[in-house]
């Protein structure tokens, strides 16, 4: 397939997906490249209310702001996300950390400690940082 290079080598930074484009963007990020009518049948299985034209005028306005690319090779375009998901996320907590938290990624972290985590979840937390502390 012919998709254009990554939207993050140019100059102007993607924007922030709204809710809506990051439920699509999961769909992207878990199956791959899809046409919108791939993307509408998966994404309807959570949300049967989902019209096609939403989803495929979603995936257009995705692309126009370069959160998506597009292959217009086939009859049919393929869209996939232009930013792997990891790096988004990363993207997306910075932003978050700098406007909520002052900065600090403690702060952060804390906050979400605070009534967010399972018993389970703080267990493989404490886990991981034990682990981290060896050498």
């Amino acid at each position: 397939m012919n998709f254009p290079s990554v939207h993050s080598a140019h100059k102007t930074p993607v924007p922030k997906p709204t809710a809506a484009e990051l439920n699509l963007l999961k769909v992207l990020w878990q199956h791959g490249a899809m046409t919108a009518k791939q993307v509408h049948e998966i994404a309807s299985l959570e949300r049967p209310d989902l019209a096609y034209a939403t989803v495929l005028r979603q995936l257009q306005i995705m692309h126009g702001k370069g959160i998506l690319t597009r292959d217009e090779s086939q009859r049919s375009h393929v869209y996939a996300a232009a930013q792997e998901q990891n790096s988004l996320q990363t993207n997306l907590l910075k932003d978050m950390i700098q406007k909520v938290f002052a900065g600090s990624g403690k702060a952060l972290v804390l906050a979400a400690l605070r009534g967010h985590v399972s018993a389970q979840e703080r267990a493989e937390i404490e886990e991981f940082l034990k682990k981290d502390q060896q050498p």
